[in-house]
C-alpha cells in the first residue's frame, strides 16, 4: 500500500483548517471535518476518490479533489507514495498560491 505524506505547507493548512472550525463550529465539527480530509487522503491511493489531473497549462503535475470547502491538491512522490501537496479553500483557490505550494522554492 502506497504512503501518504503530507508536505509541511499542508501540515501548517490542516493545523489552520482545524483551528478555525474549532473556533467557528466547536471541538466536534473540527474532529469530523479533519478526520474526512485524512479519510480522503488515504482513499486516493485505493482510488476511491475522484482526482482529476492539474490543467498542463498550471505548469505542474499532479491531481486535485474536493472535499466539502477545500480543493486537495496532490502528486505520486518518486518514492511512489501519494503526497498531499496544498489544501486551499474554495475561496482561496489563486493560481498564485497554488503554484508556489507546487514549487517550494518559490515565495507565498
Amino acid at each position: 500500500m502506497k504512503g501518504i505524506r503530507i508536505q509541511q505547507r499542508a501540515s501548517r493548512q490542516l493545523d489552520e483548517i482545524y483551528q478555525y472550525t474549532l473556533a467557528e463550529w466547536g471541538q466536534a465539527h473540527a474532529d469530523r471535518y479533519i478526520q474526512g480530509l485524512f479519510e480522503s487522503f488515504h482513499q486516493i491511493a485505493n482510488h476511491g476518490i475522484v482526482s482529476r489531473p492539474i490543467p498542463a497549462e498550471f505548469g505542474v503535475q499532479g491531481f486535485f479533489y474536493r472535499h466539502e470547502k477545500h480543493f486537495v491538491y496532490w502528486k505520486t512522490l518518486e518514492s511512489g507514495d501519494i503526497g498531499i501537496v496544498t489544501i486551499l479553500h474554495q475561496r482561496m483557490h489563486q493560481i498564485e498560491r497554488f503554484r508556489a505550494d507546487f514549487n517550494p522554492g518559490t515565495s507565498n
